[in-house]
């Protein structure tokens, strides 16, 4: 039988719902089976609650699910919120005798078997064994993935071991309808978060300086990189606040040093003054934002698309900049190399646009990251130069992008300022020169454009179309399939490339369609209405969710089957 059976954990912060989300995760990915993992949690350290969903599968699986076949309550709480979202097969396991008379309900006495384990501590760990105990897995595997996590440490490996066998041995009589046939293949590839894609990302396009002031949902990228200096040649800076990161960043990057920055919608915001200043003195940066929900502080730990138009048009008047919204992991890693191979290209600002369901959420990237064999950076020497001592930082060009030279290297000169200036870098109010400038900078966007990919389709030639960007792209795909097995002509499309945006292959795209719906985390419908400016094309409907959490395919699916107005049988 297909394998599609999803396990939500639940409980405070504190009771180790990591470790067990870790444990089953660690034991489906060794056995070769796909799964994703959704992070849930509270602006907390303490309290609250919090939960991880893991969805495992025979197939790939990209988004989460709407049902939930095995729930592992900590605590009361857990029970209480998500027992209505309970599949008719559903189990609860639960550390309470009294509720074990309900029919879906199955009391094990998590932190009393820990105790005699050797610890309450592990009552997670009891929690852990018995979640794999009822799917069915060897407990041969336990021991590897414990092996793993503790294995430095051997009395806390053996305790944790007997804790994860008491939780085993305690529902290995039961049976349940979505026991799983374990298999003994090899992965099917890396186990990432998006925040470790990213950071792995940054190494592999030789990022040299990542500076930041903590914010989620982006501070898990910089937590990532700091793992790896001392071990490749990189800094990774906690500046005081969000406007000294990028400053540093566009200080570094003026020196010729590939520096990138993370923050979130709050602390781009303060970092608008630093992206324009990279724009006039044309400073190649790397910026990524991973949106949550605002305004202001907002929802810290929850999940938006809210940001598209707010980067687009950041900072005071005119000047080019890319924007890109990876949608999965493989593409997050690739995303970083190619945002800092454009931004040198081109001398502009990059923006990567996240989020926190993206960032905080485990995938399977299916196919190796590649490390590019080499990297261009697009500067010049004297030697390049007829006589280096003329050099001009801003040249006019046809193209825009002005030769590079760095700093105090040789001969040339580089002169730059934050104010209008001419070709040399030296202040000027001169109309000429001030009429130049914009001109040269914005004639980038002309070969900038030729840059950005098309949207991704999805039976794109179908006669509806869901239409999203980034992280939403699991979603869309797999309530296309939902809506296609109910005989709807349905197909998806989905951006990464979002600025200077794609007209050409955008028109063609969605001017074939009947009509097209957008799919996106926020009120607006940001994307529908750039389409619409940019295209004339006008959506016929938007599926949005602002709540703070990841859409799940089957509501996209019933929102448009509504929109739809039914059942459509021609195909």
């Amino acid at each position: 039988m297909p394998i599609d059976i999803t396990v939500t954990i639940g409980g405070t912060a504190g009771q180790g719902i990591q470790t067990v989300g870790d444990l089953l995760a660690g034991a489906c990915h060794r056995s070769g089976l796909y799964l994703m993992v959704v992070n849930d949690f509270e602006s907390r350290i303490r309290g609250g609650h919090s939960f991880m969903q893991i969805r495992i599968s025979d197939q790939p699986v990209a988004a989460p699910y709407h049902k939930v076949h095995l729930l592992v309550a900590l605590n009361q709480e857990t029970y209480d919120r998500h027992r209505a979202a309970m599949d008719t097969s559903g189990v609860i396991l639960l550390d309470q005798e009294e509720a074990a008379s309900e029919k879906s309900a199955l009391a094990v006495p998590f932190t009393r078997l820990a105790k005699d384990a050797g610890g309450k501590i592990m009552a997670n760990t009891v929690a852990a064994g018995a979640c794999l105990g009822l799917l069915g897995a060897p407990e041969s595997i336990i021991k590897e993935v414990l092996k793993e996590r503790f294995g430095e440490k051997e009395a806390v490996f053996e305790n944790n071991l007997n804790a994860a066998r008491k939780g085993y041995d305690a529902v290995k009589d039961e049976t349940v309808d979505w026991r799983i046939d374990w298999p003994d293949e090899e992965s099917k590839g890396r186990l990432l978060s998006g925040s470790r894609a990213l950071a792995l990302g940054a190494l592999a396009a030789d990022c040299r300086l990542a500076a930041f002031y903590p914010m989620s949902p982006s501070t898990g990228i910089m937590i990532n990189l700091a793992e790896f200096v001392g071990k490749a040649p990189l800094v990774v800076e906690q500046a005081e606040d969000e406007i000294a990161a990028v400053n540093m960043v566009v200080g570094a990057a003026f020196a010729g040093v590939r520096a990138m920055t993370a923050t979130s919608g709050g602390g781009f915001s303060l970092m608008t003054e630093g992206l324009g200043l990279a724009a006039i003195t044309e400073t190649p940066i790397v910026i990524i934002n991973a949106q949550r929900p605002g305004p202001a502080t907002g929802l810290p730990t929850r999940t938006a698309q809210g940001d598209l138009q707010f980067v687009i048009h950041a900072s005071q008047d005119e000047f080019p900049r890319f924007v890109i919204a990876p949608q999965s992991i493989n593409q997050a890693f690739e995303t970083v190399i190619r945002a800092f191979h454009l931004a040198e290209k081109y001398q502009v600002p990059v923006i990567i646009l996240v989020d926190q369901y993206f960032n905080d959420s485990l995938f399977i990237a299916p196919e190796k990251l590649k490390v590019p064999e080499q990297i261009d950076r697009f500067l010049t020497t004297d030697a390049d130069m007829a006589a280096p001592p003329a050099y001009k930082r801003f040249a006019l060009s046809e193209s825009g992008a002005s030769p590079r030279a760095l700093p105090c290297r040789d001969k040339a000169l580089v002169t730059v300022t934050a104010n209008e200036h001419g070709e040399d870098g030296h202040i000027s109010e001169a109309v000429a020169d001030r009429n130049n400038m914009v001109n040269k900078r914005m004639a980038k966007t002309k070969n900038m454009r030729n840059e950005m990919q098309p949207p991704d389709p999805y039976f794109g030639d179908s006669e509806t179309l869901l239409v999203g960007w980034g992280s939403a792209d699991g979603a869309i795909r797999e309530a296309v399939d939902r809506l296609r097995n109910e005989n709807f002509d349905v197909g998806g499309l989905v951006f990464s490339d979002l600025w200077p945006f794609p007209e050409a292959t955008v028109y063609e795209a969605l001017s074939k369609c009947k009509r097209f719906f957008t799919v996106e985390l926020n009120s607006s419908s940001q994307l529908g209405w750039l389409i619409r400016e940019q295209t004339g094309l006008k959506f016929a409907g938007a599926i949005v969710k602002y709540d703070g959490r990841p859409f799940l395919p089957n509501e996209v699916a019933v929102q448009a089957q509504k929109m739809m107005g039914g059942r459509d049988d021609r195909r």
